[in-house]
């Protein structure tokens, strides 16, 4: 591990010497291979201790290597997709000093970010956005007259999405447009065979363009029949390489095609970035990498390594809500056989592998293609299935006019079951899932779900599947909180409500947070600040916020009348959130005459935490802050009386 010696120089002589792509330049071909070695080192060490992407990052060490010293970051414009597989990158752009901070509260993000180097061309958080933004700039290129080249670095992840397929039907032969396809899980060619491998390696070899365009030249230059004949021998090769290829998807749309090829030797990845760029237009370099490797571990079992928890993280037996969801999807699934799973290439990671295992069948993994999941769904529904759509809450936005149109105006009984809601400390902005219950709570007939125990969401899903409307169920990533289950389920018996408190109408309290979700252990802090103070404060849970007038009617009842101050508290953004509605559904009743209304939730911007804060210090939705806001209301309420 790092902590072994304090000298990087000790660690990773090589590496230490890199301070930018110039450095990487610099140095001789024969020191490429332990400086790969360096560099998986350096990976495997800190990504154990911060967790990250590991598998995925150690594959292409060799591919980054031999892009920063074929092309001039950042005049040249790499982009990388999904951007999880940038930590290489990161390294050798002059972050390696800061590396040990990477996915760390104010370090570096785990995904190529725009504001933090000159060498990060493009934000790519979500996956399969990167050639449509390299057509971008390569486009723009082409307008200023500009001689550099985009390069996309494209995952076979990435490529299961359907904007990679929009942007490669859009894209121009004439354009410095590099596309590296990295094949490291499915098979992509039908390449196989002595034969093709050998005229890939022709197709490839140093020369092969150059001989190419000299016999092009030759039979051009030959008056009234040399176009024919030129004519004739690309109709013969096109012929020849369709027998011993099949049908090659890329040179159809005009780009010229190299590999497929070993990505994990740096030299020929280098070989055959140099072809391309002397050919000077759109070019695709198929590659195929191994994911996790040189990390024996993550060679074996590369999706146990594809994102891995932080080396601090507490170990526990208890099982996620991810893994809590599969269980009773399974459980529910038994013995209703309308019910079936979509995800967009998440199985793992929303908890519906034991789903797949037990039915196959009725298991749909679309790829990274949330939209058309959506209208999937919506399809299933409408000729008499009861889907389930398990997708991170920021992965859901890309389908929005999809739950619109094809599911909510049609009134269809599609179950959306958005995993990882709500603030996300480690991924940053791109994976904050802060957005899903404003953009839900505008769209007509669906209701919202909020569990944050188990047993909550047990019964969220059981209402969902019941009802026959769209219905979104949110709960984060991780596990639940003994305390929150101690302080609102500790008599086992929850008021069937959707609503769970450990007050009644008729205690005295001086204020009462209405919250729902993870941010509720702060609330419970800020319960304890203000006792401190002589303020008795008392906290509602929400289990389900919409129908909001529904919600409403619910909470009433419970307000006490001596309670002066009512805060709504959530940890996604204001404008339009549960805070907002709930509050306008509210306002009019009469349990809330004489009480003062505070909202604190996030403000509309893109939060990052600070260095030495959390996330909820830093939006100021923490314990300490939420008991300010408390104090500030009663001190108004009293100013008014």
């Amino acid at each position: 591990m790092e902590n072994e010696h304090t000298d990087p120089a000790v660690l990773y002589p090589i590496l230490a010497r890199v301070d930018s792509p110039d450095d990487l330049k610099a140095l001789p071909a024969a020191e490429m291979e332990p400086l790969a070695e360096e560099i998986r080192k350096c990976l495997v060490n800190r990504v154990s201790e911060n967790g990250g992407h590991l598998a995925s990052n150690l594959g292409v060490v060799e591919l980054t290597l031999a892009v920063h010293r074929v092309f001039s970051s950042p005049m040249d414009h790499i982009i990388f997709d999904v951007g999880h597989q940038c930590y290489v990158h990161k390294l050798l752009t002059g972050r390696r000093d800061r590396f040990s901070t990477i996915r760390q509260d104010g370090g570096l993000s785990g995904f190529p970010k725009r504001s933090e180097s000159e060498h990060d061309a493009f934000g790519t958080g979500h996956a399969s956005t990167s050639l449509s933004a390299a057509l971008g700039f390569a486009e723009a290129d082409r307008l200023d007259g500009s001689d550099a080249f985009t390069v996309c670095v494209l995952g076979d992840g990435a490529y299961t999405g359907g904007m990679i397929h929009e942007a490669l039907n859009n894209c121009r032969k004439d354009l410095r447009l590099i596309i590296i396809l990295n094949e490291n899980e499915m098979s992509i060619s039908k390449n196989i065979g002595r034969f093709a491998k050998n005229l890939a390696h022709l197709r490839s070899s140093h020369g092969y363009i150059k001989t190419k365009n000299a016999i092009a030249r030759f039979f051009l230059r030959i008056p009234f029949i040399g176009r024919w004949i030129f004519n004739r021998l690309l109709h013969l090769k096109s012929g020849l390489k369709s027998a011993v290829y099949g049908s090659n998807i890329f040179e159809d749309l005009g780009l010229f095609y190299l590999g497929p090829a070993d990505g994990n030797r740096e030299d020929t990845v280098e070989r055959l970035l140099r072809e391309a760029k002397a050919y000077g237009q759109s070019c695709i370099i198929h590659l195929k990498t191994q994911k996790g490797k040189g990390y024996t571990p993550a060679e074996k079992t590369p999706d146990r390594f594809h994102g891995m928890a932080p080396a601090a993280a507490p170990a526990s037996s208890a099982p996620s809500f991810s893994e809590a969801m599969g269980a009773r999807l399974c459980a529910l699934a038994e013995s209703d056989r309308r019910i079936c799973a979509i995800t967009a290439a998440m199985a793992s990671g929303t908890g519906l592998e034991p789903f797949r295992e037990a039915f196959p069948k009725r298991f749909f993994d679309v790829g990274i293609a949330e939209e058309h999941a959506v209208t999937f769904a919506a399809g299933l529904a409408a000729a008499g299935k009861r889907p389930a759509v398990a997708v991170y809450s920021t992965f859901l936005q890309r389908a929005y006019d999809s739950i619109i149109h094809d599911v909510a105006l049609q009134k269809l009984p599609v179950v959306f079951l958005a995993d990882r809601a709500g603030l996300n400390r480690c991924d940053g902005p791109t994976h904050a899932g802060v957005f899903d219950v404003a953009f839900f709570s505008e769209i007509p007939d669906i209701d919202i779900y909020t569990p944050i125990t188990v047993g909550a969401l047990h019964r969220a899903m059981d209402a969902a599947f019941a009802g026959n409307v769209p219905a979104v169920i949110r709960y984060p990533n991780g596990r639940e909180s003994d305390e929150v289950v101690e302080r609102f389920y500790k008599d086992a018996s929850p008021s069937g409500e959707f609503l769970q408190s450990d007050f009644n109408a008729r205690e005295t309290l001086d204020a009462v947070i209405i919250t729902h979700g993870r941010i509720v252990t702060e609330a419970i802090r800020a319960e304890q600040l203000l006792a401190e103070r002589g303020i008795c404060a008392g906290t509602l849970l929400l289990e389900q916020i919409k129908p909001y007038s529904a919600v409403a009617e619910r909470i009433a009842p419970r307000l006490p009348e001596s309670a002066r101050a009512v805060v709504f508290l959530e940890e996604e953004i204001r404008e339009g959130g549960m805070g907002m509605l709930l509050s306008d559904a509210m306002r009019d009743l009469p349990a809330m005459r004489n009480k003062t209304v505070r909202i604190l939730a996030l403000q509309n911007a893109f939060l990052t935490a600070e260095v030495g804060k959390t996330l909820f210090e830093t939006a100021g939705l923490d314990g300490a802050s939420i008991a300010r806001a408390v104090t500030d209301s009663l001190a108004k309420f009293k100013e008014k009386s």
